[in-house]
């Protein structure tokens, strides 16, 4: 570099230096948020070993991608290649490359997910911040720190983390947006909206709606509406751009030359995002609630188990998804309405903007969630905690802010809280039934005094209270949630008996179903009693099977013929073992050892051929077949109603083509007889 472009380049770097410096400064001089942060980081990281590998599907897959980075690139969940996972990469990629740096534990996989929770903690601060004020800032962050599923999914390895601070993100960039009106925070909104897109493909899209909203109402650079329809799709290409850019990278590699696709009857990316991660999640798909056997408390008709209970507009307030983050929805619900009167919508009142994309992901979420046909696990509302966090913060603002609006605004969110704190409390007994009374006697103290005292002070002291009072249940939910594994398919928030399956121990199999469905997971889903999870083993520890060996688990299966299996195999030229499920072979995944699952997760979800099978057997990437159609995550997984063929035309075909092997019930020998599977079709 000459001299010239030095001396340039030196005030640049002070200047950034500068911005850094104030930032800083800025973080240090609000101490609520550091407190924010810090209780976050508490919650999320404490004791975060005990929960071992977490869900193993996806901790298997993170091992799969660490060491191929043609796994990598394709998520694919077995080393060899042989099938993806049901979800895009995003959340694995960031996994898998923690792990490549730190080496292959629990807590490489873990921690970047409880740092996720941190940062959207933040986030949520600054989004109410900016338009309400630092104490409204300092609710929401508060009320998001101990809502007890965003407690839980910072504790795990699903991708729910990822796609909240994505989703949080977007809205985030969006108000920044309002602020100034340059495209470039719209740009970046939609890049992140991708980033979700990547993470948990179509769910993603709810906080979309939102932010059109927001940014046609108010248009921010004061040159109409055709502008901002301009800018708009000018954001709305970038997200188009980020979100499909894996997609169509598996879309144009010739299919012999990537895994196929999981939860795909056809190996289409397309079917992947609109059918099983699109609209059947909200109008119905095979192995959704529908499949539940019976429609008992935890069935289809119920409120516990892991679907979430029956559709309707009350379900957010169920067993099932009540206590994980229903407890202060009426308080937010209010908090939109009042924000509504307040500013009645008027286009040069910042707060209408806000109102729009926060209130607009709010309202598109709790709608879809209520209202959801298809699969529905309780851990989906991760996605809505943030935002009636938001909304609870806006509502602290106006009631501090006074005038009729705000007094009336604070008196009936504090109602609105308590009534659907009460609601929630009556489907969980879990020991705070002596919370009832002090929550009708202290919130409607407090709802009286927001109502009638002009006092600001009066006023903070009555808000201050009744918010403290409406979180001790939750906050109570969320320390419980350290006190045992969060592990398994399907996270909970709260005491162990909230947990709704899959690990060992306190929360582990059955103790999700205590209140409801009367069998464990494994049982239900016709898996091997015990779990795959079984004592959850320390960070970087070695998996430790159900039932006596590897695999097992809900949608696992028989795992000491897998053990049996693997035994074999080893002592007779190795090679990949192809079992029926995902979550099957995924301890045995973990474990290092050669094994893929053909039909997808439970061994229903993805409709292979036995053209396709024998295609890679020919290519060595599977030589041997478990298929003994109910052991190892064999066909025999699933819902007891669930029609779904998954893996059974393939294992068929196994059973006729290739060699048997004497000693192992179910295992077959299929190398040089991929012509004899290819004629199956």
């Amino acid at each position: 570099m000459s001299a010239t472009g030095a001396a340039a380049a030196l005030p640049a770097r002070t200047r950034r230096g500068e911005r850094l410096a104030a930032r800083a400064r800025a973080l240090t001089g609000r101490p609520e948020l550091l407190g924010l942060l810090a209780l976050a980081a508490a919650l999320n990281l404490w004791a975060l070993s005990r929960n071992g590998w977490a869900n193993t599907y996806y901790s298997a897959a993170v091992r799969s991608m660490s060491t191929s980075w043609h796994a990598f690139l394709y998520n694919a969940f077995d080393p060899s290649g042989v099938m993806t996972l049901d979800k895009p990469p995003l959340a694995m990629w960031v996994q898998a490359l923690s792990v490549r740096v730190f080496g292959f534990s629990s807590l490489a996989i873990l921690v970047p997910q409880a740092l996720m929770g941190v940062a959207t903690v933040g986030l949520t601060y600054d989004l109410v911040c900016r338009r309400f004020g630092r104490p409204a800032g300092f609710a929401a962050g508060l009320v998001l720190a101990l809502t007890p599923i965003a407690v839980a999914i910072s504790r795990h390895n699903n991708p729910d983390a990822l796609l909240v601070l994505c989703s949080v993100a977007a809205v985030w960039l969006l108000v920044r947006g309002l602020e100034d009106g340059r495209l470039r925070w719209l740009v970046l909104c939609g890049v992140v909206v991708g980033l979700g897109f990547e993470t948990k493909m179509a769910v993603a899209l709810m906080v979309v709606p939102g932010i059109a909203a927001a940014w046609l109402w108010i248009e921010p650079a004061d040159r109409g509406r055709l502008h901002a329809l301009r800018q708009l799709l000018a954001g709305g290409a970038a997200m188009a751009v980020v979100a499909l850019a894996w997609p169509v990278l598996v879309w144009l590699t010739p299919a012999a030359d990537r895994p196929w696709v999981s939860g795909t009857s056809d190996n289409s990316i397309w079917s992947l995002i609109l059918n099983y991660n699109g609209v059947g999640r909200l109008d119905g798909q095979a192995g959704g609630p529908a499949g539940a056997a019976g429609g008992g408390p935890g069935g289809p008709g119920g409120g516990s188990g892991p679907f979430g209970g029956s559709a309707g507009p009350l379900r957010l307030l169920n067993e099932a998804l009540g206590g994980q983050a229903g407890w202060l929805l009426g308080f937010a619900l209010v908090a939109l309405i009042g924000g509504l009167v307040a500013t009645r919508l008027r286009p040069r009142d910042q707060r209408s903007g806000w109102l729009l994309a926060v209130g607009g992901a709010f309202a598109t979420s709790a709608v879809a969630f209520s209202f959801a046909q298809g699969i529905f696990h309780p851990y989906y509302v991760s996605l809505l905690a943030p935002f009636a966090a938001a909304l609870v913060g806006a509502g602290v603002g106006l009631a501090l802010g006074g005038g009729a609006v705000g007094r009336w605004t604070g008196a009936l969110a504090v109602a609105g809280g308590v009534a659907t704190e009460l609601a929630v409390l009556h489907v969980t007994p879990d020991g705070l039934g002596w919370l009832v009374p002090v929550l009708l006697a202290g919130g409607g103290a407090a709802a009286v005094a927001l109502a009638t005292q002009r006092a600001p002070r009066v006023r903070r002291i009555a808000l201050a209270a009744a918010l403290a009072l409406l979180l001790v249940a939750p906050g109570a939910w969320a320390v419980q949630t350290l006190g045992h594994a969060t592990s398994g398919t399907f996270p909970a928030g709260g005491p162990a008996s909230a947990s709704f399956g899959g690990g060992g121990g306190p929360g582990g199999p059955g103790a999700g179903f205590a209140r409801g469905a009367g069998s464990p997971p494994a049982l239900l889903f016709g898996g091997a009693q015990g779990g795959g999870q079984a004592g959850a083993p320390p960070a970087g520890g070695p998996p430790q099977g159900g039932a006596g060996g590897l695999g097992g688990g809900p949608f696992g299966g028989n795992s000491q013929a897998l053990t049996q299996a693997l035994a074999y195999v080893k002592a007779h030229g190795g090679g990949t073992l192809g079992v029926g499920s995902q979550q099957g072979a995924s301890s045995a995944v973990i474990a290092g050892q050669a094994v893929a699952g053909i039909g997808g997760f439970s061994g229903r979800e993805s409709q292979v051929t036995a053209s396709w099978l024998a295609e890679a057997v020919s290519a060595a990437k599977i030589r041997w077949v478990l298929a003994d159609n109910g052991g190892a995550g064999g066909s025999g997984g699933g819902l007891p109603n669930d029609a779904r063929v998954g893996d059974r035309t393939a294992m068929t075909a196994v059973q006729q083509s290739c060699t048997a092997v004497s000693t192992v019930s179910g295992l077959y020998d299929c190398q040089g007889h991929a012509s004899a599977l290819a004629a199956k079709g």
